[in-house]
């Protein structure tokens, strides 16, 4: 099985920054995707960034390009998301996705709020 624990969320003023981590444990594919999505009350889930296996390829929602950048560590088995100029908007909880095997994995969630 596979797990996916997020960590770095937080309360943040607007312009600041935060990181967001997400380690995998258990058995991880060596071709798969990453992914952060983002989850406000009463919307649905939204596609933030993806990043594949080889750290390569990227890809961002254009609201956050710019201003957020995701990459890997694969000897940690970790994605993160360096989230800067952060906006009121951007006020979501933040998960995890790992995509392999045909199959999509979830963490819990963190929560980020961007408020003065």
């Amino acid at each position: 099985q596979v797990q996916l624990v997020e960590s770095g969320g937080g309360l943040v003023q607007p312009g600041g920054s935060l990181r967001l981590s997400c380690a995998a444990s258990g058995t991880i594919s060596r071709i798969n995707a990453m992914a952060w999505y983002r989850q406000t009350p009463g919307k649905e889930r939204e596609l933030v960034a993806t990043i594949l296996s080889g750290g390569s390829t990227t890809n961002y929602a254009d609201s956050v390009k710019g201003r957020f950048t995701i990459s890997r560590d694969y000897a940690k088995n970790t994605v993160y998301l360096q989230m800067n100029g952060l906006k009121p908007e951007d006020t979501a909880v933040y998960f995890c996705n790992l995509h392999q095997y045909f199959q999509n994995y979830w963490g819990q969630g963190t929560q980020v709020t961007v408020s003065s």
